[in-house]
């Protein structure tokens, strides 16, 4: 019955997750993601948002499918 549900939930949290790692790492490197216009340094943030959410998404289905595996 929950188990959609906590897919869902673990599928949200990954992806959030890897998007503000995404966001942190375009701001150590000085990207603004929010700037005016799409410079170049725009579009690289926003890379990275997107990368980094799709890295979490997978790693929390990796990370889902390795306890289910256990139990």
């Amino acid at each position: 019955m929950f188990a959609p549900l906590m897919e869902g939930l673990t599928d949200a949290i990954g992806f959030v997750a890897g998007a503000l790692l995404g966001y942190g790492l375009g701001v150590t490197f000085g990207l603004d993601l929010f700037a005016e216009g799409y410079g170049t340094g725009s579009i690289i943030a926003i890379l990275l948002v997107g990368v980094g959410g799709g890295m979490g998404l997978q790693a929390a289905r990796r990370f889902r499918v390795s306890k289910t595996d256990a139990e």
